[in-house]
């Protein structure tokens, strides 16, 4: 910093409640949709409602290996007294009968075959007995119905499968393959423009030159943009002035979120808030959290717009707890419940009073082992299997005490 260039502190930082409740509620979600494949469609969010045109299954069924036969037929038969059957017919899994039972016959059939006109019932292969001139021992009776999965049973025509905004999973997209559907309409993924800003900053895979660090922003929240329902889109780095800030930002037009990194702190370089007051408009500058206090959100042309930390950490943990909500509503997903562990402090954490923390432990032993260095370390997040939240009034958690880890 050149001498005589005064720092500019943030004045005012408010509650992490307060930052996500203006932060969701500068996320519309998107009316924008797409048509994909069923091989594309896990985890998205469905933009029109699904209606069965089909029954399913298509035709009665059996619904175990044996032989089709009359129910009639089976009445009164035991282990001493069998009853004997004529076989006519063998049908397999993709084949289709040809000859109608009457009283006395049965039809040899396979786990899915249709069932053969004048049938009922299926007797299990294991209750039975093949004779050696083609009869068909039957030692146990079966009524109406048994084994027999009916036309429709699953899926009837018109019935209403799915509707707009459910999200879709492995099972939904099975129930949707079974009506013969290979492309569903679903809400468009939010893209997200991710930059990180610095002159220091170059791109992994170059060498490094004196006093330069490798970009480690743009891949950590890329990564969580497309696990939750955005688009990363990386931009190139920007370098530390207001018209590279500039360009950056034209460059950016089509996406319908913007994150820059190292560009929200209190260094007289630190331009993202001139940015936005200059081009948007700024709805806070600052948050009491610890890591990632110096944050600044706004938007710009009704775009949403990050200033992120350049502490990798700090970036980390506002993408998890800032960015996460506003894409997962954009992108019409229900809010994020991360997977949680309920186990024992290893030891004392002292916190910072009138900030809330995020402090990434590791899980061992059934214990919350400090997992946290420094907000510019990354290894306190990828070392760590997840994090606890202590709460602003909170200064002390003694060692021992019950503590909620939110695993990554």
């Amino acid at each position: 910093m050149t001498e005589g260039t005064a720092m500019r502190p943030i004045r005012k930082t408010i509650p992490l409640d307060e930052a996500l409740g203006i932060v969701t509620a500068a996320a519309a979600p998107l009316e924008r949709t797409a048509r994909v494949p069923l091989t594309a469609a896990d985890g998205r969010v469905l933009a029109a409602d699904v209606v069965a045109t089909a029954d399913v299954p298509p035709f009665d069924r059996a619904a175990m290996d044996g032989y089709a036969v009359i129910a009639e037929d089976t009445f009164g038969a035991g282990g001493d007294a069998p009853r004997t059957l004529r076989c006519i017919e063998t049908v397999h899994t993709g084949g289709v009968p040809t000859r109608r039972l009457e009283l006395g016959d049965c039809t040899q059939i396979a786990t899915g075959a249709p069932m053969p006109d004048g049938a009922d019932a299926v007797v299990m292969v294991e209750r039975t007995e093949r004779e050696p001139d083609g009869g068909v021992r039957v030692f146990t009776p079966v009524y109406p119905r048994q084994h027999v999965g009916r036309r429709a049973a699953d899926i009837a025509v018109g019935q209403a499968l799915l509707a707009c905004g459910d999200l879709l999973t492995p099972s939904r997209l099975g129930s949707i393959s079974a009506l013969g559907i290979a492309d569903v309409d679903v809400f468009d993924r939010p893209v997200v423009a991710i930059l990180s800003t610095g002159n220091e900053i170059i791109e992994p895979g170059q060498p490094l030159g004196p006093g330069q660090i490798y970009d480690i922003n743009r891949f950590t929240v890329g990564a969580v943009v497309e696990r939750h329902g955005g688009r990363a889109v990386g931009y190139p780095t920007a370098a530390d002035t207001l018209d590279a800030l500039d360009a950056a930002l034209d460059a950016c037009g089509d996406a319908d979120v913007l994150v820059f990194s190292g560009g929200s702190s209190v260094g007289e370089r630190d331009l993202m808030l001139d940015l936005l007051v200059r081009r948007g408009e700024v709805l806070f500058h600052g948050i009491a959290v610890k890591p990632g206090k110096p944050t600044v959100f706004g938007h710009i042309g009704g775009k949403p717009v990050f200033g992120m930390p350049g502490y990798p950490t700090s970036c980390l943990s506002n993408a998890y707890m800032l960015l996460v909500p506003l894409l997962r509503r954009m992108a019409h997903l229900p809010p994020h419940q991360p997977r949680t562990a309920s186990v024992r402090a290893a030891q004392r954490i002292v916190s910072t009073t009138g900030r809330h923390q995020f402090y990434t432990v590791r899980v061992v032993g059934g214990e919350a082992v400090p997992a946290f260095k420094a907000s510019g370390d990354i290894t306190s997040m990828s070392l760590a299997d997840g994090y606890i939240e202590i709460p602003a009034q909170t200064d002390i958690v003694e060692k021992g005490e019950l503590v909620e880890v939110k695993l990554f």
